[in-house]
């Protein structure tokens, strides 16, 4: 695997989940791949889990690992090409290129603007970063893909229908946020579950919030949500702003929140959050706390879905 952009990057999206729940089984046995190894970690935007759970996964490996956080330990990058660098220190193709030349494989966070559709869409940012690097590349999220998590979510789906052994039903709602928010989680998200053949897949969301139909494709896109939820196995809650009115926050209705007696509409769903999560906005305390939440399965498998794809690379190298 030289690059992982997106699960168009994956041949088989179902050896893929397999291989990782074995890797869980028994994590540290692979560390002979990360000998004398290293993972180089750039966050040009803020992270918890994604951090974390790189290094941690890399650690299993036996693999070195730096990180930089662009904005507090480097000069200032400049993203443009043709540009006078009165104010910017550093250009992203000298940077790149030097970062990527101290590390075996580099993983990259990059978030959209949300101002410039055809920007963000273009992966603008994220193309420079594969055309300069000398070395494989980890999507860790981009302007419009949230891989490393999506592989997370559907690793965590895996284990709770015995490997897809039944046919299930997944809802995407999208719920309420204070912050206009990336697509890249929803995006993502919808584009691994469509390849899972097993899965009945909605996505509920206000007006004018449907996702780009190149992701969303193959999915039964609804408003109402009481009627996505009714025998839903699995609810996913998370915020996006506007696809069509780009980057805006068109509806401010808390009626969207998932609350318990939604919830009851289910079939006892499992509740999924990637997190961060606004208690009490995006949904209510006695849903994230209960039995049936599995939010803190979701951030484990962020672990392994991460280790998977870093063996993949080491091993191709």
């Amino acid at each position: 695997m030289k690059k992982f952009f997106s699960v168009e990057d994956v041949i088989n999206v179902y050896d893929l989940i397999q291989e990782a729940l074995l890797l869980k089984k028994n994590p540290y046995d692979f560390q002979c791949f990360g000998k004398n190894k290293t993972i180089g970690l750039v966050f040009f935007n803020p992270s918890l889990r994604t951090r974390i759970s790189c290094q941690k996964a890399a650690f299993n490996l036996g693999c070195n690992t730096w990180i930089l956080d662009v904005h507090k330990d480097s000069w200032s990058i400049e993203m443009n090409d043709g540009s006078v660098m009165n104010f910017t220190q550093e250009h992203i193709k000298e940077a790149i290129s030097v970062m990527s030349m101290y590390c075996d494989i580099l993983a990259v966070r990059t978030f959209p603007n949300l101002l410039d559709r055809n920007y963000d869409y273009k992966e603008i940012i994220f193309n420079k970063i594969l055309e300069y690097s000398k070395v494989p590349v980890v999507n860790m999220e981009s302007a419009t893909l949230h891989p490393l998590q999506s592989l997370a979510d559907v690793i965590t789906i895996a284990e709770y229908t015995y490997f897809f052994k039944k046919k299930c039903k997944v809802v995407l709602s999208w719920a309420p946020h204070v912050k206009s928010l990336p697509h890249s989680v929803a995006n993502s998200f919808a584009q691994w579950i469509s390849k899972i053949e097993q899965i009945d897949f909605t996505i509920v969301c206000p007006e004018r919030y449907n996702l780009y139909k190149k992701f969303s494709d193959g999915a039964y896109t609804t408003h109402d949500q009481n009627e996505a939820f009714i025998n839903a196995d699995f609810i996913y809650a998370k915020n996006w702003s506007s696809y069509l009115d780009y980057g805006k926050i068109l509806c401010k209705n808390s009626d969207w929140m998932i609350t318990e007696n939604k919830m009851k509409l289910t079939n006892k769903a499992k509740f999924m959050h990637c997190l961060p999560v606004r208690r009490n906005i995006v949904v209510e305390d006695s849903v994230l706390d209960s039995q049936n939440s599995i939010i803190f399965q979701q951030a484990k498998n962020r672990i392994y879905a991460s280790q998977i794809i870093f063996l993949k690379m080491l091993q191709s190298l």
